[in-house]
């Protein structure tokens, strides 16, 4: 052996063909080192930075607490707000697994023994159980060891050192994407790898195509994303048909297939009949015995577009492999056409990615669940883009005013022409600076209707649910709290899975991220070392909850059509002004679950109106009245209605004076299983569960249980107004509450309980009211 000892390709076929010897010989001569002293071991590095981890381990835990029985789906950032209110919270870890239990490290032992010293925490109408964090033995649980192919993950450390080396916020989001981009080597391995399926499946599927897409090659690639394969089969399917045809027809046609088509994998399925489960079985066998390094090899049937998953074992990346999903293909081409059309693109989506996973609002590599998937945020980030004034980037349909013939294309039905060549696009004359576009994003987007509205990056615009539910494609398209359509798919809402609490958190987290931008912390270089730009922006639970306006506590109610009949729906579409009529649902809703549900008395002046309509349920009476329930409601007068629409200066609004007997907000799944056990009847569903007439009777055990701890004067006093949401299209209903000088802590836990009942009971008081013609 030189002097220069083996390169490192001798080194690991050397290494293998030591593991073959040992396996055949069973026993090797072992040499062996002298052994170090102690004090040498003390001294070393490995031994100092395990002390290090140790105490820092340890220091953790005598300042972290056991947080569990908050409501499934609470993320870190609302825990996080919840603690800071006795100090500083360094970090929030959830159960992984299920989610029913959190780790909350405070600042310091003084801000943990404040917690501990509160006699009841209550989070969302549910009481939190707070101990100390159990002390466990430190041990110490060494990385695996990984290959080249492995980058080395960024951490939070890294990140925050290179970030604010940056002079301004530009140039921190150009080295955001610097840092997440993937290496030149990366980028090497995947496409060898594009090679290898290449060659194995063209040995099976002749002619056959492996055409990557996706996050690795549409230009928002990160380290360690997935490989995202198309298997194109259509030219395999030509050359099967020709080699069933008779010699003489090939012969005429002056081509056949080769002689070994008789040995083809091709010979035991038709591809032109066979279902796609059957030949992703076959894609799947193919994997697991002819490709090397690849494991864990998975047929996935209950995707949206089947795939077959798999992991190259020598690199640990995950990737997928699918047969009908060429509008990927499309989709990919597009987002690349955008980053290469304007430069700021890519900083900007991958800023806003990173900032959505840092605040738990998206990232699930997984997929499923109920944050928003990056494919979404992206298409959010263009269409913000295509709207500004002048636009940033062109719409779909304006580069269909380019194409060529050649550049039309016809994808499963959907025109998916635009240019391929971005020469012939026009530079934009928009010139806003990255830093000025990300605080314009959070501004639109923190009060922007996603619910009453389908985002259109075909025309750059969004479209009113009524108008849009009456195009061709309306019937077919999944509303939800989020409505962004697919730019080729156009019955396709790529953000349906999205709930109505992460639609929220979103607006939330936009407003918060709006009135960071807004700061000097944001815009300036920190002198003094201190976090700023970026990096204050990307900090999970730090920034500010819900602030006491000049009008006060905000809860929205949006515009729920989906959760009409399609009856009602119709009639609603079809009002002369259908956001006054739903308006008008709204009110009388909110005033049925504050009088009825929740068990108001209304004490207003004789003769003014209730801002309730009658339903099918009341029958034009009034609801009933109590002498002293559990709130005591008094509604404003509502403005008079008008013919013909509404001056823009004028606004519709109802108003409500509010007083709290009893705590009605907490124990009501307590008392809901309660009921059950009595001998109510057991609901069939989830729905019915949780339905009017169920709360309603919740309402009535509490105050019966509370009855006698009832006092002179009521717990809680506020007012809560209803307005329709701004803009001229705006669906959306603002109600806010403003509570009694000192309510304290006990008017946040009852608001934190109305934000998630208060709209969830509407939406079932909408469902079954009567809608006439407006």
């Amino acid at each position: 052996m030189g002097t220069d000892g083996p390169r490192p390709a001798e080194v690991i076929v050397a290494s293998c063909h030591f593991r073959q010897e040992r396996s055949l010989d069973g026993a090797l001569p072992v040499e062996v080192l002298p052994e170090p002293s102690l004090q040498d071991h003390l001294q070393g590095k490995k031994h100092q930075r395990l002390e290090s981890l140790r105490a820092k381990r340890q220091d953790q835990e005598l300042r972290s607490v056991f947080v569990s029985g908050f409501h499934k789906g609470t993320s870190a950032p609302e825990l996080s707000e919840y603690f800071q209110a006795f100090g500083g919270v360094a970090s929030v870890v959830m159960d992984k697994d299920k989610g029913v239990y959190a780790i909350v490290e405070l600042q310091d032992q003084e801000v943990m023994e404040k917690v501990l010293a509160q006699p009841e925490h209550c989070l969302g109408g549910q009481r939190l159980r707070v101990k100390p964090r159990e002390k466990k033995e430190f041990k110490y649980m060494p990385p695996k060891k990984q290959g080249s192919a492995h980058h080395v993950q960024l951490s939070p450390e890294k990140l925050v050192q290179a970030l604010c080396q940056a002079d301004d916020v530009d140039a921190q989001m150009s080295q955001l994407v610097q840092l997440f981009e993937l290496s030149e080597s990366e980028r090497r391995l995947r496409h060898l790898l594009v090679t290898l399926f290449q060659e194995v499946f063209s040995e099976f599927f002749p002619e056959c195509a492996i055409l990557p897409f996706g996050s690795s090659v549409n230009g928002f690639d990160i380290h360690g994303c997935d490989l995202d394969l198309f298997l194109d089969l259509e030219k395999t399917k030509t050359f099967q048909a020709n080699a069933k045809e008779p010699q003489g027809a090939q012969a005429e046609k002056g081509a056949g297939p080769d002689s070994d088509s008789e040995d083809s994998i091709l010979s035991d399925i038709d591809l032109t009949t066979a279902t796609v489960p059957e030949v992703l079985e076959l894609v799947a066998a193919v994997l697991r015995k002819c490709v090397p390094g690849v494991h864990s090899v998975q047929v996935v049937h209950s995707a949206r577009r089947p795939v077959v998953k798999f992991c190259h074992k020598d690199s640990g990346l995950l990737g997928d492999i699918s047969i009908n999903n060429r509008l990927a293909l499309c989709n990919t081409r597009f987002l690349q056409l955008c980053t290469e059309a304007d430069e700021r693109v890519r900083p900007l989506v991958y800023t806003l990615r990173y900032w959505a996973k840092q605040q738990a609002l998206a990232g699930n590599r997984f997929g499923g669940g109920p944050l928003l998937n990056n494919y979404a945020l992206t298409l959010l980030v263009l269409f913000f883009l295509q709207t500004r004034s002048p636009p940033a980037l062109p719409t779909l349909a304006q580069l269909r005013e380019l194409t060529e013939d050649k550049d039309q294309a016809i994808v499963d039905g959907w025109d998916c022409s635009f240019p391929q060549d971005m020469s012939r696009l026009e530079p934009s004359a928009n010139t806003e600076s990255l830093c000025s576009l990300l605080a314009e994003f959070f501004r639109v987007f923190g009060d922007h209707d996603f619910a009453g509205c389908v985002i259109l990056l075909q025309e750059g615009r969004a479209l009113p649910l009524p108008s849009f539910l009456l195009s061709e494609v309306g019937a077919k398209f999944k509303l939800g709290p989020f409505n962004v359509q697919d730019p080729f798919e156009l019955s396709h809402n790529v953000a349906a899975n999205v709930n109505e609490k992460i639609a929220q958190r979103f607006q939330h987290c936009c407003r918060d991220g709006a009135k960071y931008c807004r700061s000097l912390q944001y815009q300036r270089k920190s002198s003094k070392g201190k976090a700023w730009g970026l990096v204050r922006l990307f900090q999970p639970g730090v920034l500010e909850a819900e602030e006491l306006g000049p009008d006060g506590l905000l809860i929205t109610i949006p515009f729920m059509l989906m959760a009409l009949s399609p009856g009602s729906r119709q009639q609603l579409c079809q009002a002369r002004d259908f956001r006054r009529c739903w308006f008008d649902k709204v009110c009388a809703a909110i005033t049925f679950v504050l009088k009825d549900v929740l068990k108001c008395s209304c004490v207003g002046p004789a003769g003014e109106p209730l801002g309730q309509e009658p339903t099918e349920q009341s029958g034009g009476e009034q609801p009933r009245s109590d002498e002293r329930g559990s709130l005591a409601v008094s509604p404003a007068k509502k403005r008079p209605r008008v013919e013909g629409p509404v001056p823009e200066e004028e606004e519709e609004s109802v108003s409500w004076s509010c007083a709290v007997w009893h705590r009605v907000w907490m124990g009501r799944r307590r008392v809901r299983r309660q009921l059950r056990h009595l001998g109510s009847p057991q609901p069939d569903t989830e729905q019915e569960a949780g339905s009017l007439e169920v709360e309603e009777k919740v309402s009535e055990a509490i105050i019966q249980q509370a009855e006698e701890s009832l006092g002179a004067e009521p717990l809680l006093r506020f007012t809560a107004c209803a307005r329709v949401g701004g803009g001229q299209e705006d669906t959306r209903t603002l109600l806010y509450f403003t509570p009694a000088p000192q309510q304290g802590p006990l008017f946040q836990d009852f608001y934190h309980f109305l934000q998630g009942f208060l709209p969830r009971m509407v939406e079932r008081y909408v469902g079954r009211a009567a809608w006439g013609r407006q």
